[in-house]
């Protein structure tokens, strides 16, 4: 009897014991996953919204970046900024030789991208903007395309026009200038009354490079910088045309027309002096127009401002052609994990929208680079003024630096430098460019016949 009772409490524990696994069992399938299985994700951003001409442009995508961080708890985003300069001629070219680049970095199109996609660093994102409909939303991909593959997207357009201190020209007579030999003679009349020509801020040695590419489209045009960027045979910086241009480069450095020091000086020490009466023109992208309007600009300093093209060499050649673009943008690393593709994806449809690109131009005042409406007589009169000159101007070049490769491109920025420090001449420097291009050609050829 006492057997049968011991057997009969075993068969009793055993069914319970059954029981209770079944039902722990069904109640985890019904209840739902929990959090932390999920996996967690870094994503490394890097920009150069570092300056004060950026500093709404980076309001916009941090807000962009915290947004997307709240919807996408596992995933934090390390979301850092570092001098253009140093990123882009320097951090990034090791990082992609090694094959270590950040997981979404912002860059430029054009030939800066061109020896990435040959070492397969950069995402192909064509099936990231046909699965999103994007194909058609923006206004240029020529850049950032290579063939028939896209490798970044541009997230705004960019203009290089002159502004004028239409207040200081009317002051003393002078009518706004069409040509270089208007130019010229303003020039003079302006340094006789004690104004600077032109404010230049040449720190970063680009800003310089605006003038020179400005003259080297007049004196010639962008043919001829296409084949040199093409390698062509029997085609040299060293020529008549780009020989004129920089001369006249040389006699505006001997002449002082952009003030004392402007490799020392920054673009904001160059938008001061602009702003505040001390130069009467200034040559730069459109993107230093929110500095026209800073805390540091007189009240009334943007209706004084007059937006015109780099003038012509000649008033019969009509249209003026302005440089500009859509050169910078947003490129991801193509050794990206399957989860950290799919949230840097998701964080890139966060970015490419219209409340986005909105945005940019109405806080950024800068040039949207997809197609949306927007009122330009919201944006102020400088940026007003922009955009129906671009509407009127139907011939446009891409900035030269942007073409060269970046070889040739530190040696054209580094002859005109040195030029504005008087240590080499207007030949001199052709010469150099021509030296930098013919061993970046001949490297190159010899790594193709491979």
């Amino acid at each position: 009897m006492r057997r049968f009772m011991n057997w009969g409490w075993i068969i009793v524990y055993t069914i319970l014991l059954v029981v209770t696994v079944i039902f722990i069992t069904v109640k985890e399938e019904d209840s739902p996953v929990d959090d932390t299985t999920t996996e967690k994700i870094t994503l490394t951003f890097r920009h150069f919204w570092i300056l004060e001409h950026d500093r709404h442009v980076l309001d916009i995508f941090e807000d962009v970046v915290q947004t997307y961080q709240l919807s996408h708890p596992n995933v934090k985003v390390n979301f850092d900024g570092m001098d253009q300069t140093v990123h882009r001629e320097q951090k990034l070219k090791s990082e992609m030789v090694i094959g270590s680049p950040p997981d979404m970095f912002v860059l430029f199109g054009g030939a800066e991208i061109e020896p990435y996609i040959r070492a397969n660093r950069l995402m192909d994102l064509t099936d990231f903007i046909n699965d999103n409909h994007l194909k058609n939303q923006f206004k240029d991909l020529q850049l950032w395309t290579s063939n028939e593959k896209v490798y970044g997207l541009p997230i705004e357009g960019n203009a290089e026009p002159l502004y004028v201190n239409s207040t200081i020209f009317e002051s003393l007579g002078l009518q706004i200038p069409r040509t270089l030999s208007e130019l010229n003679e303003a020039i003079v009349v302006l340094k006789q009354n004690g104004y600077i020509p032109f404010a230049l801020g040449n720190k970063e040695r680009w800003p310089a490079g605006i003038f020179a590419h400005y003259l080297m489209d007049r004196f010639s045009n962008s043919d001829l910088i296409n084949q040199l960027v093409q390698g062509e045979e029997n085609i040299a910086f060293q020529n008549e045309d780009y020989l004129r241009a920089f001369n006249q480069l040389e006699l505006w450095i001997n002449d002082d027309v952009f003030g004392p020091s402007p490799n020392e000086l920054s673009t904001e020490d160059a938008v001061h002096l602009f702003t505040h009466g001390k130069a009467a023109m200034y040559l730069n992208g459109n993107w230093d127009i929110t500095l026209f309007n800073n805390d540091d600009a007189p009240k009334d300093f943007q209706n004084e401002v007059t937006v015109i093209p780099f003038p012509s060499l000649y008033a019969a050649e009509g249209t003026r052609s302005m440089a500009g673009g859509y050169t910078i943008g947003i490129g991801l690393s193509s050794n990206l994990s399957d989860a950290k593709k799919e949230a840097a994806l998701e964080l890139m449809q966060a970015f490419y929208t219209e409340e986005v690109q909105t945005r940019i131009v109405y806080e950024g005042l800068r040039i949207p680079s997809m197609w949306i409406r927007f009122d330009p007589e919201k944006t102020g009169p400088i940026f007003t003024q922009m955009i129906q000159l671009m509407e009127e101007s139907s011939i446009s070049f891409v900035p030269y630096d942007n073409l060269l490769s970046p070889e040739v491109k530190r040696s054209f920025l580094r002859v005109i430098e040195e030029m504005i420090d008087g240590k080499n001449t207007a030949k001199e420097a052709l010469d150099q460019l021509d030296d930098a291009s013919n061993q970046y050609w001949s490297l190159r050829r010899n790594t193709l016949s491979k």
